[in-house]
């Protein structure tokens, strides 16, 4: 009976409604300073995880000098903490990044405190969910400059990668640590070019970048299975010979891999739009590439995150007038896409977005001018990440149904080797299909009648992932 009513439930706040709730801004910095989110790529500025929200960006508000600060809420959103500062030094401080494992927050930034006007990358953590922070670490050190840092961490594994011109051009190079932090290993070149954005699962590391090897920028991608230590070769995920490809956002999920990009090739003059791709094999194999605006403008800073079968995408265009937030969204793992919805209105101009879904909340934040000088902004949709029943017991889940609704068949994927078994429900608890498997199996479901029905996936007596699916 309690299964039913969280069916209901999550049928009550299905794909049609959830992405029409998002709730009035808040405005969550208040000085005569400039406060800035400005970063590329990736979720940089926010992370969240179950009701806590962590935000960072760069501030002025100390004798006109730029400094990394914090803030978090432990309510959704609802309330906000004061104001935390991260870094605290007399030079620019800029380009924030974050991340979280469990009560772990990470934070990398770009700094220009050892002198000769050359940035390198810091990094400072705190081990208790962002109450308290340690001392800074200098990550880099060469004599270029080290910029625009993204980082992300799994447990105790932390990968930060970064654009780095020692070589005389941009190259991208990366840091990791494998005790959540305390160390680091040597510096080490990844190859390309700008704007590398980073995701873990498990021990699978992703990075998605731009790069100028064809006639014109593109989006490539790479990955590691042994968490860094060795990487495969690059996959071009953009034909960059007709049009130009660039500021690739990346969201990890099991072995679901999200990609969003903006791209020249359907709009005119010097316009871009948003395009999105996946791949549901761990980065193997990836989908054609789906275009999610069409205005015929110049887009700009699109983020990404995905959370369970939600997938979130915000950036910033001008096809209204000023310059807007606007966000599109999928409650099936990118299949099927929302109505854009814009997140900000008025005359005053908005940049930088970046969003992060947990739970069933979905978290913007950006910075505008609408208080006469840059501030950051927050938006929360507090019911717009598809949950209903669906359970993800692990963050590195290496479980993956598709498609969902399903007529016919059902394929799962299992990432591990192990053998595992699939069992399948109605609404009134019997079962309907059970079937052991090890890799990927597909199922013939012709026997089911059209309706919702709940799977469990399990190794031994220890169930990996369970949720809802529908046929159509």
């Amino acid at each position: 009976m309690k299964l039913f009513y969280l069916l209901f439930a999550t049928i009550l706040f299905g794909s049609n409604s959830i992405f029409a709730q998002w709730q009035p801004d808040v405005r969550l910095t208040n000085d005569p300073g400039m406060s800035a989110t400005t970063a590329y790529s990736n979720a940089r500025c926010i992370a969240s995880s179950g009701d806590t929200v962590h935000v960072v960006w760069s501030d002025n508000r100390v004798g006109g000098n730029y400094e990394i600060f914090y803030k978090r809420s432990v309510d959704g959103g609802l309330t906000w903490e004061p104001d935390t500062r991260v870094s605290n030094n007399v030079y620019f401080s800029a380009h924030p990044s974050i991340s979280i494992s469990g009560s772990v927050v990470q934070v990398v930034w770009d700094d220009d405190r050892d002198g000769s006007g050359n940035k390198e990358i810091y990094y400072n953590r705190s081990t208790d969910g962002g109450s308290s922070w340690g001392t800074d670490i200098r990550l880099t050190n060469d004599p270029a400059v080290s910029e625009n840092p993204c980082v992300s961490s799994a447990g105790s594994l932390i990968i930060v990668a970064w654009a780095d011109n020692r070589e005389g051009g941009a190259v991208i190079y990366y840091k990791r640590s494998t005790d959540g932090g305390i160390n680091w290993g040597a510096e080490t070149r990844l190859g390309g070019n700008w704007n590398p954005a980073v995701s873990i699962s498990g021990m699978v590391v992703h990075v998605v970048w731009q790069d100028a090897r064809g006639a014109h920028p593109g989006v490539y991608y790479k990955r590691s299975t042994d968490g860094g230590i060795t990487w495969g070769a690059d996959v071009p995920l953009t034909i960059n010979d007709v049009a130009y490809s660039d500021s690739p956002s990346l969201s990890v999920s099991g072995s679901d891999v999200n990609v969003v990009f903006r791209d020249s090739r359907n709009s005119t003059g010097t316009g871009y739009e948003i395009f999105y791709k996946h791949s549901t094999d761990g980065g193997i194999t990836w989908s054609s590439d789906t275009q999610l605006s069409n205005f015929h403008v110049t887009v700009y800073n699109p983020s990404i995150s995905v959370s369970g079968s939600g997938v979130h995408v915000v950036w910033t265009d001008n096809h209204e007038g000023p310059f807007k937030i606007y966000y599109d969204g999928s409650a099936d793992g990118g299949v099927n896409w929302g109505t854009i919805t814009a997140l900000t209105n008025g005359t005053a101009v908005s940049f930088y977005p970046f969003v992060s879904a947990s739970g069933s909340g979905v978290h913007v934040i950006w910075e505008d001018n609408r208080d006469g000088n840059y501030e950051i902004y927050y938006k929360r949709n507090p019911a717009g990440n598809p949950v209903g029943i669906d359970e993800v017991l692990s963050s590195e889940n290496p479980i993956r149904i598709s498609p969902n609704p399903f007529k016919n068949e059902i394929t799962v994927t299992n990432t591990i080797t192990e053998s595992c078994e699939i069992r399948i429900y109605d609404i009134t608890s019997r079962k309907t299909i059970q079937k052991k498997f090890a890799g990927t199996t597909t199922l013939n479901t012709t026997s089911l009648k059209k309706g919702i029905y709940i799977f469990e996936v399990r190794y031994n007596n220890t169930i990996l992932r369970k949720g809802k699916i529908i046929k159509d």
